[in-house]
């Protein structure tokens, strides 16, 4: 079911093949990768499988891989959420869970860590990742490489005009990407760029529980919804490179992928005080306020609105982060993940 939807799961999948399918065309190098169809292919005809998310059921990929043998290398997409007290919770939640069920059901937290402590390497996408990893999961950090993700390469040419034809909004916009729902946040963001007179256009869909959120917001002036668009596609990269600043989902911890493309169309960041995220040299376009100040984001985002960033030089700080160099790194973590596997049979 993975490829039924379009997300930033769906594209860092996509990205990463094309990335080391390239990469082993090298004379170099030699990677070969399929993308596995469990119903028909045993997982130890491969050397090595590479897992991307710990959740919907890949938890089961991960034990048959451990129990045939077969080196497992896990992106697990934790939220930078989890820290030990939220750990410490749920370990507890899964304790009385099994008392009452006797110890035949398992909560999801169960399953993800099981995954995480059966991965022969984790693969996280930035240090709060890591950190949720360790505190929330108590998982050894010794076995986690930080491996952020590649941008696509057409954010870094393109600009508004598409967007622009297709929807009539010529002026400033502020822009969020993301699931429509009140996790994310999206109505208290409206309301205060609706303070502001500025518009806010939001890219993603809402699941059928969120429908009454997604009528509160479009009912917010100057809210446009486009509604899911291909991750690899024109309309997506010109709208991020239209956009005037964008804001993040949540407290600003989520989407680090997201975060990735607007700052390599050019477009400025909006972020909370304490998010771990940063690049060398980029605090002229990763703005930080306090996530619980209203007034304090709709001062910043005024700022933006005077005196934006040059595009070119927010579009700078992340050039060097190619799907390309992904493809190395990773491969690297293979090549360690095989490693392991055969000083454990010494």
């Amino acid at each position: 079911m993975l490829f039924e939807r379009d997300d930033g799961v769906q594209q860092q999948v996509r990205e990463t093949i094309r990335a080391l399918v390239q990469l082993g065309a090298q004379a170099d190098a030699s990677v070969e990768v399929e993308v596995i169809n469990p119903h028909a292919t045993r997982l130890d005809d491969f050397d090595l499988i590479h897992v991307f998310s710990a959740t919907q059921g890949n938890h089961r990929l991960v034990d048959a891989a451990a129990e045939q043998g077969v080196p497992v290398v896990l992106t697990p997409l934790i939220s930078p959420g989890w820290d030990r007290a939220s750990g410490t919770s749920a370990r507890a939640g899964d304790h009385r869970l099994g008392n009452l069920t006797a110890w035949n059901v398992q909560t999801g937290y169960a399953r993800t860590r099981r995954a995480l402590q059966q991965a022969s390497l984790i693969v996280a996408l930035g240090e709060a990742e890591k950190q949720a990893i360790g505190a929330g999961f108590l998982i050894d950090g010794g076995k986690v490489r930080v491996l952020p993700n590649g941008v696509n390469s057409a954010l870094l040419e393109a600009d508004g005009e598409l967007f622009r034809k297709r929807t009539g909004i010529s002026g400033p916009y502020a822009l969020m990407a993301g699931p429509i729902s009140p996790y994310q946040n999206q109505l208290a963001m409206a309301q205060a760029m609706g303070a502001l007179s500025l518009p806010l256009v939001l890219v993603g869909e809402a699941g059928e529980r969120d429908q009454d959120y997604l009528r509160q917001l479009r009912a917010v002036r100057g809210v446009t919804c486009l509604g899911a668009l291909r991750q690899d596609g024109p309309m997506l990269a010109s709208t991020y490179a239209g956009a005037s600043v964008f804001l993040p989902p949540g407290e600003g911890q989520g989407a680090p992928l997201a975060v990735l493309d607007a700052l390599a169309a050019g477009t400025p960041v909006l972020m909370a005080q304490d998010t771990p995220f940063s690049l060398a040299g980029g605090d002229f376009a990763l703005v930080r306020v306090d996530w619980n100040d209203t007034d304090a984001q709709q001062r910043a985002v005024l700022r933006l609105l005077v005196s934006p960033p040059p595009r070119e030089q927010v579009r700078a700080l992340v050039r060097g982060c190619t799907w390309e160099r992904v493809a190395r790194q990773l491969a690297a973590c293979y090549a360690d993940a095989g490693a392991l596997r055969q000083a454990a049979l010494v």
